[in-house]
């Protein structure tokens, strides 16, 4: 029977028992479904994965070298740390355990925290500017080393959060989107766990040993919007389980015709004027709006 050390390094030591054997197999599928659903891998491609140390990052790390060893992830892979500088960070730690792995890497230390803390008010919350601060670095590192993705750790749980946080806080039906092009169009933004739960991936972090850096060094409180939705939905969960993924299946099932958006609205009409009225009868019928129905009919 092959080790799971051949596979790779990252694996040496996993759990043997069927019920963890069965996690990680989901996550290969989920993973991959997400790959191909998106078409986030070229072949010839170079990843820069993002590595924070959390358990999102080191599930989405393992997973992918897995994927490739299989065949099925013809892209080269760079794993990349931030250091923002934040107080109390173990700086030794995700350096020594790639080297230790076997895992191409780069380690960059930028002091973001610091500008975070000089520009935000007291009282604010840090996590906007801290995010576009690493955005902007990552995107440098990224074309320094010749990557054509960004590769993020987020999960389901996460793209989910977003959206209500959005709904409830931005006025705005917004999301994660799993793939997305930046601004100067030259790299792409890829979540390959955006199929995952967030609990398979603690699962699998902590069952493979992983040394988990901590998310909460900047201080973070659990009175922040994100925590209060993260509540929400876990009581949702609890009181009615798989709900999570019934609302995650609807961020893929838009109907944007049954929106409320004006320019919306105005840009469907304005199409849908434009097609024969069989067309549009048959649209109708099969309650039209549909993403996938509209651009099929739009051509």
């Amino acid at each position: 029977m092959l080790d799971d050390a051949e596979i790779h390094p990252l694996f040496a030591g996993a759990p043997k028992a069927p019920a963890f054997r069965k996690l990680r197999k989901r996550l290969v599928a989920q993973v991959r479904e997400a790959i191909e659903t998106y078409g986030m891998a070229k072949a010839g491609d170079r990843w820069l994965v993002c590595l924070s140390g959390g358990k999102d990052s080191y599930t989405l790390l393992a997973i992918l070298h897995e994927l490739k060893w299989r065949g099925l992830l013809p892209v080269d892979l760079l794993a990349c740390n931030l250091d923002q500088g934040q107080p109390g960070f173990p700086a030794t730690v995700l350096p020594e355990f790639l080297t230790r792995m076997g895992v191409p890497h780069r380690i960059e230390y930028q002091d973001t925290y610091s500008i975070v803390m000089d520009k935000v008010p007291q009282g604010k919350t840090y996590c906007s500017l801290c995010s576009r601060l690493r955005r902007g670095n990552l995107y440098r590192i990224a074309r320094e080393e010749g990557c054509s993705t960004v590769i993020l750790g987020h999960h389901r749980d996460d793209i989910l959060e977003t959206f209500f946080m959005n709904l409830f806080h931005g006025g705005r039906l917004a999301s994660m989107p799993p793939r997305l092009l930046n601004e100067d169009g030259d790299l792409y933004l890829a979540r390959p766990l955006a199929f995952v739960a967030e609990a398979d991936c603690d699962r699998f972090s902590r069952g493979m040993g992983y040394p988990i850096i901590p998310c909460d060094l900047c201080g973070s409180q659990e009175g922040l919007q994100r925590a209060q939705v993260k509540k929400l939905l876990d009581d949702w969960e609890a009181r009615s389980p798989g709900r999570r993924q019934i609302m995650f299946r609807a961020l893929m099932n838009v109907r944007p015709s049954h929106l409320a958006d004006p320019q919306l609205f105005e840009h469907t009409v304005d199409a849908l004027e434009a097609l024969p009225l069989p067309t549009v009868a048959r649209l109708n019928g099969s309650v039209y709006g549909g993403a996938t129905d509209l651009a099929l009919a739009l051509g």
